[in-house]
């Protein structure tokens, strides 16, 4: 049995959440000391365990009660169903965080990183590396770019912008053409060479946010016609999702 204050410790909660826990009717204490105190047992650490999972996943405290004591709730399935939902959230972030080099890459309203606003640049940067500083990915990038001089990001950004100008070129034809899953391969070698590696899960997220609407797929498509980014996105998840193509490209 643990006393209130060692359950506190250890899980990283403060006394006074376990005690509105207790009152609210989501984690009642096993019993208590001749003192008074809450004391906890292994099965009311389990539970703990289960609503820090759902509090991570930012459900209110209302709907994990409701859960937890509906009689159809079975805690391994709960368990399993919590890891997929924190996979996805884990999804989520990694394309925030591709958004957020993206912005850093880019631009937010034109590709000319000349005409680029640095100030505001550099306040997407600093959001997303106190959020996501300990990104592989994120460390990477920030290594690799941390001694480039503003003229040489400036020949990245043209550079990169070259390719989708070539994907401009060949957008009503079959994004998976030999030449369409080319462009894509060179794009993917760009970003793993010059900012981080480009994974086929990275790459595939980066697809969908060219094509999501908003600055990115107008810059894109002012840049390559319009139409291109819904090219490039498609050309992407041939790549990244369906290898069924594949062997039209193999010598």
């Amino acid at each position: 049995m643990m006393t209130v204050h060692e359950v506190s410790k250890l899980a990283g909660v403060s006394i006074r959440t376990l005690q509105y826990y207790d009152r609210i009717g989501l984690l009642h204490p096993t019993g208590y000391t001749d003192a008074g105190y809450r004391l906890y047992d292994d099965t009311d650490l389990e539970r703990l365990q289960h609503i820090l999972l759902f509090r991570e996943l930012e459900f209110p405290l209302k709907d994990i009660k409701n859960i937890m004591e509906s009689p159809d709730f079975d805690r391994s399935k709960a368990l399993e169903q919590q890891i997929e939902l924190l996979k996805l959230k884990r999804e989520h972030l990694d394309n925030l965080i591709n958004f957020a080099i993206g912005i850093k890459m880019l631009g937010v309203r034109n590709m000319d990183f000349s005409a680029f606003d640095r100030s505001k640049l550099d306040e997407y940067a600093g959001q997303a590396k106190a959020r996501w500083g300990n990104s592989p990915q994120y460390k990477e990038f920030e290594k690799k770019a941390e001694n480039r001089t503003k003229k040489e990001d400036q020949m990245l950004a043209d550079q990169c912008m070259l390719i989708f100008q070539a994907f401009g070129e060949i957008r009503n034809t079959d994004p998976a053409s030999r030449e369409a899953q080319t462009l894509v391969d060179k794009l993917q070698n760009f970003f793993t060479r010059n900012f981080y590696n480009c994974t086929d899960e990275i790459l595939s997220g980066l697809g969908k946010m060219y094509s999501g609407g908003g600055d990115f797929t107008k810059n894109i498509d002012e840049y390559g016609g319009e139409g291109t980014a819904a090219f490039v996105h498609k050309a992407i998840q041939i790549h990244c999702g369906s290898y069924a193509y594949k062997w039209i490209f193999e010598d």
